[in-house]
């Protein structure tokens, strides 16, 4: 393994639990292809979800970085990291230490076959591209605004349908034309079902943190709370009946994202476990989001505990069939796992 390449593996672990799971499931070569896809995608989101870079210059960073991933275009990784290095923190966490290293990932996706990197390419720009135009619609507001559920589907499928995309692409090749037909049916499913999770969970922390509303105005003015105030104290009670529609919508894409798992092939280093791990957590934040939604706005988010993250985890050390994953879906839609 290669100095850029083993760093990558290691800033994967930094920046997201969900991924560190699914890349140490996976087996080589999908393990490379993944954590390198993952990391031009991540790249692109930390750069939307900051906070304090104005949005003309987020939509201008996002367009150069569109830019190096184009084949055809002369821009470098180097000159994007010129341009964006001005915005880096001087104390950068786990997400923008991946940006300052944007050319070791990309000298390490450039060095992957023909085949997977083209696999990849075209996913990556669309949630470049996507991501770009969501800063420059809401560049007055300076953070993202969103207004309706259709637009909400909208975003969440720039910043996960497209990686779902990506996925597919990766663990279909060889597959039989019915296998393929079916993964890329039920893709979107689950992608929008993690995103969903993560937005209905994070509500505080990505206003805080990111000035980014996902919970759509039309559902806040529902419950008379101003786009502006969802972290008011006073709102708790409106903003918990949005946060169960979105756990309520997420929960209907739940069915797609098993069948998902059910025809995912197990080739090219691909393993069921590398998926069905983040699956189940999400069935099980779910539980925890419709039995104490008001957390997300009290205590700042709802996560699963450790030991059920831990419990899921060794559910697969001796094997679990794609027969087991409804017994375990339906078990964590109850009750924790380890209880």
């Amino acid at each position: 393994m290669d100095a850029d390449l083993e760093w990558c593996y290691g800033a994967v672990h930094g920046v997201s639990r969900t991924f560190s799971i699914t890349v140490d499931r996976l087996e080589e070569p999908m393990a490379r292809h993944i954590c390198l896809g993952y990391l031009l995608c991540r790249i692109a989101d930390t750069i939307e979800d900051a906070g304090h870079v104005p949005p003309a210059e987020q939509t201008a960073l996002l367009a150069r970085y569109d830019r190096v991933l184009d084949p055809e275009d002369p821009v470098t990784a180097e000159e994007f990291l010129a341009a964006v290095e001005p915005w880096i923190p001087e104390e950068p966490d786990a997400d923008w230490e991946v940006v300052a290293n944007t050319p070791r990932v990309i000298r390490s996706y450039e060095r992957l076959d023909p085949e997977p990197r083209e696999i990849m390419r075209e996913p990556v720009r669309e949630l470049v591209g996507g991501m770009a135009m969501f800063t420059d619609r809401y560049a007055e507001e300076g953070g993202l605004r969103l207004q309706t559920l259709e637009e909400l589907e909208e975003y969440c499928w720039y910043a996960a349908g497209t990686v779902g995309t990506l996925i597919t692409g990766l663990v279909s090749r060889g597959a039989s034309p019915e296998v393929a037909e079916e993964l890329r049916a039920n893709a979107r499913s689950f992608a929008l079902l993690l995103q969903l999770v993560n937005i209905a969970k994070d509500v505080d922390s990505d206003y805080r943190e990111e000035n980014n509303v996902y919970l759509p105005a039309e559902w806040l003015d529902a419950e008379d709370v101003d786009l502006e105030a969802v972290a008011d104290e006073e709102n708790h009670g409106g903003v918990t009946n949005v946060v169960r529609r979105v756990v309520g919508r997420a929960e209907g894409y739940l069915d797609g994202a098993h069948r998902y798992l059910e025809a995912v092939p197990e080739r090219h280093g691909n393993t069921l476990s590398a998926w069905a791990i983040p699956y189940l957590l999400a069935v099980g934040t779910l539980r925890e989001l419709r039995e104490r939604p008001e957390d997300v706005v009290r205590e700042g988010s709802v996560k699963i505990s450790r030991a059920e993250v831990f419990a899921v985890i060794q559910q697969f050390e001796d094997g679990v069939s794609r027969a087991h994953l409804r017994e375990l879906r339906n078990r964590m839609a109850e009750r924790p796992l380890h209880e």
